[in-house]
């Protein structure tokens, strides 16, 4: 109990109306002081018990007062004092990572400074020309180090911005097209020059635009892929394909699948894998380098983009990393009532020995309103444009692989151009970088090369940039030869035929002489001497000797203009196994009936020598 004595201290302590209250309800309250903590005095209740009122006293005075606490349980003591620490360190692991944060940032910007001054220097001592040989590979070496070293920072720079929630995630509209190409170009060199076998493959139809951040997406893509080729030796494949994993409401999922036949992790290290600083060989002796926040990052951006990744592997047998990520849809697809080129009047030929290609790429061209034929090599091109040709319907645009067997597609495109192809578009599609072949490539008569895979955007500017090479060019050295006084040989059987013919030929000045058979022509031409005749018009389907027959004659002749001059069929007969008949037999081109006269004229002064 408290002594008398003590009741102004303890008046002091509580509030006095309180005990005003407790007085006037006869209560006596006795504590027990138990200890002072953060200035404040700890009171502990023994027990409540009843007084008697100060008028029932002779003195009218209080001998006693007393108070209680409630006893507090030892238990939750702990926990609020548990509660307390670990709020304490929370705050100062707060702190500690704010200040972390800002020192890294600090640092990565000042390093990056003097960085850039370095790799900027160094490429400008590498282009000149006066430099030895021994000083350039120097250059580069120190070149190949700068740049490393600057990724390295850049990682350290993304973890900070991450780990302070300052970097931010942009939503606008980008050329999907344009980031797989990016990124095909960047891992096709690299996976050619360390000897593995890249392949990237566009499943659906994807759109040109999506709306979304292509930075931090082409980030994501290149660290993934960067550690594929790292950890994958010589030899090996790397598998990158895209799909369209769900569409809806303006929204689609795209997953990005990236296999590869490399080293591969154990089991128990994959649920480290996105830690940062994470190493599954942190020794010395580790022959890759890493940082340990390359994946850490990549797990943070796919996430900030509302989108997940994961991964499989098995030690010595590779990896796959799956990653989705859901971007808008965008209202800047390519429209073909938008471009130049009208799908309706293209003629397109895809060259690819893999049949899965030729028909992605089929679909593709579909989307925009073109269809295509497809040939599975080389030599079927070629036979091909030869038939298109001689119709005088030659191909606006070859699409042809590279890498193809037996003959590739620089080979492929020389001999297309061989064969008279020089106004049709030529452009190489491969997944390997071009820079060896660029000037091969050029002088075969490529008009551009670009990467796998396929989209209508790309091709359709690639090709319209070809286009107005070709026309520059031509405006430049084509030269047209003039048919006034041209004299045309015209073997036609049919006397209403031979007449509108004839009128035709004089609508241009021409001089045409006629004959009736295959014979006939074959004599007119003997008679006369070389080089009388610029050109003949020959019908496949006389009496006495058909239009073959007669043009094998023709050839077969000793004399020089019997080899060169050109031949042109008339025909009725369409098909395919028509113009290649009309080609065996050494005719030119095949003009099917009724004969236009423009396509006439054309035909005319292109093969007509000047």
């Amino acid at each position: 109990f408290v002594a008398e004595d003590y009741r102004d201290e303890f008046l002091k302590f509580i509030n006095p109306g309180s005990i005003k209250g407790a007085l006037a309800k006869n209560i006596i309250i006795s504590f027990r002081y138990l200890t002072v903590r953060d200035g404040i005095e700890k009171y502990e209740m023994l027990r409540m018990a009843g007084v008697r009122h100060p008028e029932d006293r002779t003195d009218h005075l209080i001998h006693a007062v007393g108070v209680g606490f409630s006893d507090i349980d030892q238990q939750e003591r702990d926990t609020m004092a548990k509660s307390r620490a670990l709020s304490d360190a929370l705050k100062a692991a707060e702190e500690a990572s704010k200040a972390k944060t800002a020192f890294l940032s600090n640092m990565s910007h000042e390093i990056r400074t003097p960085m850039n001054a370095i790799i900027g220097l160094n490429s400008i001592a590498m282009n000149d020309p006066g430099i030895s040989d021994s000083t350039k590979g120097y250059l580069e070496k120190i070149d190949s180090s700068a740049q490393h070293l600057l990724s390295l920072i850049n990682d350290i720079l993304d973890m900070s911005r991450i780990e302070s929630g300052r970097m931010v995630i942009k939503n606008e509209d980008f050329a999907f097209s344009k980031l797989i190409e990016q990124v095909n170009t960047i891992f096709s060199g690299q996976c050619q020059e360390k000897e593995l076998e890249y392949n990237c493959r566009v499943k659906d139809k994807l759109d040109d635009y999506y709306m979304g951040d292509s930075t931090k997406l082409r980030q994501v893509l290149i660290n993934v892929l960067s550690n594929a080729v790292k950890f994958t030796p010589s030899g090996g494949k790397i598998d990158f394909i895209v799909e369209k994993a769900a569409s809806f409401d303006n929204k689609t999922t795209l997953r990005f699948t990236i296999k590869d036949t490399g080293i591969g992790m154990s089991k128990e290290y994959l649920p480290r894998i996105f830690e940062t600083f994470s190493q599954e060989d942190s020794s010395a002796t580790n022959k890759y380098g890493n940082s340990g926040l390359g994946m850490a990052i990549t797990k943070s951006i796919v996430e900030m983009m509302n989108g997940n990744i994961s991964v499989d592997s098995e030690k010595g047998k590779g990896t796959t990393f799956t990653i989705n990520v859901t971007l808008v849809n965008s209202d800047k697809n390519v429209e073909s009532g938008n471009i130049e080129i009208d799908p309706r009047e293209m003629n397109v030929l895809i060259v690819d020995d893999d049949p899965i290609a030729c028909e992605h790429a089929k679909v593709v061209l579909e989307g925009i309103g073109i269809t295509a034929d497809t040939a599975l090599s080389g030599e079927d091109a070629v036979e091909k444009v030869k038939l298109r040709n001689t119709r005088m319907d030659p191909y606006n645009l070859i699409i042809v692989d590279w890498k193809m067997p037996e003959m590739d597609g620089v080979e492929t495109t020389k001999q297309i151009r061989s064969v008279g192809g020089d106004e049709t578009a030529i452009i190489i599609l491969t997944a390997y970088n071009w820079d060896d072949i660029q000037d091969k490539a050029a002088e075969a008569g490529v008009d551009s090369i670009i990467a796998k895979p396929l989209f209508a955007g790309t091709l359709l500017e690639e090709l319209k940039t070809a286009l107005k090479k070709k026309k520059s060019k031509d405006v430049h050295i084509r030269t047209i030869a003039p048919l006034e006084g041209r004299r045309i040989l015209l073997a036609e059987d049919m006397p209403i035929n031979a007449e509108i013919m004839v009128m035709m030929l004089k609508m241009r000045d021409m001089i045409c002489d006629h004959a009736e058979n295959g014979k006939e022509a074959v004599e007119k031409f003997a008679e006369h001497p070389e080089g009388y005749y610029d050109a003949i018009l020959m019908d496949m389907r006389m009496p006495e000797m058909d239009g073959l027959e007669a043009t094998e004659k023709i050839r077969d002749m000793d004399r020089s203009d019997a080899k060169n001059i050109p031949i042109i069929a008339l025909t009725a007969n369409a098909f395919d196994e028509d113009v290649q008949r009309s080609l065996q037999a050494g005719l030119n081109a095949h003009l099917s009936k009724p004969v236009e006269p423009e396509i006439l004229f054309d035909t005319l002064e292109k093969m007509i020598k000047v």
